[in-house]
């Protein structure tokens, strides 16, 4: 029955199969989002920055959705300046493993890592969309958010790590 099934689609002219493709799949809003941690760990404890957000219950990571077209990297990079002031070029940045993280509200987070030195790299807010920015020792991290808490945790970071 599938095998007839999926004889009759392919039969199906292009624009109709991709019309009913469209009407099938599900929908995913896709962002990009960046680790971005401290990269003098010799000199100090591990730290990651976090950012408050008034439409947030919790710190967050920095990260927004993609531009139409835009790689992930890229999106990852731009969003990291925009909330943060670091400029970060996307060569310099890794993509995590995993790289992209399945919310169950329809949302695909792309993540990436990065990292400079915290002592001489300002972090600069604009005090609307953040309202602060800060860096945290990752074995004492503030009250986070339940998606941030779940996506570090995907990483073995804060209280979620390693939580199945």
């Amino acid at each position: 029955m599938r095998g007839l099934a999926y004889l009759t689609f392919y039969r199906l002219p292009l624009p109709v199969r991709r019309g009913l493709a469209k009407l099938i799949s599900p929908r995913y809003v896709v962002g990009a989002v960046t680790i971005l941690r401290d990269s003098e760990v010799a000199d100090g404890p591990d730290r990651l920055v976090l950012l408050r957000q008034p439409h947030r219950g919790g710190w967050g990571l920095p990260a927004g959705l993609l531009k139409k077209h835009e790689q992930p990297v890229v999106g990852a990079a731009r969003e990291l300046f925009e909330e943060t002031g670091v400029r970060v070029d996307p060569a310099d940045m890794t993509a995590a493993s995993p790289n992209a993280v399945i919310h169950v509200v329809g949302v695909v987070d792309t993540v990436f890592l990065a990292s400079v030195p915290a002592s001489t790299t300002p972090l600069v807010v604009d005090g609307a969309e953040v309202l602060e920015a800060a860096w945290f020792p990752v074995d004492d991290l503030p009250r986070l958010s339940a998606n941030t808490a779940l996506l570090l945790g995907r990483y073995g970071i804060g209280p979620m790590a390693n939580a199945e």
